[in-house]
C-alpha cells in the first residue's frame, strides 16, 4: 500500500465549488481507499492505495467528486514519497522562513524553462521561482496576496494545458508528515 496526497484545486475558496472534508473523506472511502484523513478546508486529502498510477487515481477521484458535488474539480495525487522528494530539493532556505513565503504550485506534468522565459526574473526581485520535478517553488518574502511575481505566474496562457494547484509551505511540510510510510 502506498500513501498519497490528493491535492483538489480550487475547492472552498470564496464560497465556490464547496466540498465539505467529512464528504470528501466518505468518498475517499467509497473508492476502496484506506487510512483516509484530511487536512484543512481547502482541498487536501491523504488516503493508502495498492495502485500505483498516481493519474488514474486523481482522474477517479474527479469523476467521484463531479457526481457527487455536481461540479468538476482538477485534482492531482502525489505519493508521500514525491512530496517528501520535493521538500528535500527545495532550492530555498525553507527552515529559516515563513511558511507564508514560500510555496509550492504542483503540476500533473513536468514544466520546461521555456514556458516560462516570457517572464523577467530580475523585475520582480527579491521575488523569486524555481522549477523542480512537477513543481514550482516560489519565495514571494511579503507572502502571496502582495505578490507581482505570483500574479504574472498565475496568467492562464503559462500553463495551458497543464493543472496547477498550489500550497503554501506549511501545507506542504504537514502532507509530507501524513503521508510517511
Amino acid at each position: 500500500m502506498t500513501r498519497y496526497a490528493a491535492l483538489l484545486r480550487g475547492v472552498n475558496v470564496g464560497g465556490h465549488k464547496r466540498v465539505p472534508m467529512a464528504d470528501l473523506r466518505e468518498l475517499l472511502a467509497e473508492l476502496g481507499h484506506g487510512d483516509v484523513a484530511t487536512y484543512l478546508q481547502s482541498g487536501n486529502a491523504v488516503f493508502t492505495s495498492d495502485s500505483d498510477d498516481e493519474t488514474a487515481l486523481g482522474a477517479s477521484l474527479e469523476r467521484a467528486v463531479e457526481k457527487r458535488f455536481g461540479f468538476g474539480v482538477d485534482c492531482l495525487v502525489r505519493s508521500g514519497t514525491y512530496l517528501k522528494e520535493v521538500v528535500d530539493a527545495c532550492p530555498f532556505p525553507a527552515a529559516s522562513l515563513e511558511g507564508r513565503q514560500l510555496h509550492a504550485t504542483y503540476f500533473s506534468e513536468r514544466v520546461g524553462p521555456e514556458r516560462l522565459a516570457s517572464i523577467d526574473v530580475s523585475a520582480y526581485l527579491p521575488e523569486e521561482f524555481r522549477l523542480g520535478d512537477r513543481v514550482l517553488y516560489l519565495y514571494v518574502p511579503n507572502g502571496l496576496g502582495r505578490s507581482k511575481l505570483a500574479e504574472a505566474l498565475a496568467k492562464p496562457s503559462l500553463f495551458k494545458g497543464i493543472v496547477a494547484t498550489s500550497r503554501n509551505w506549511n501545507t506542504v511540510v504537514k502532507l509530507v508528515e501524513l503521508t510517511r510510510d
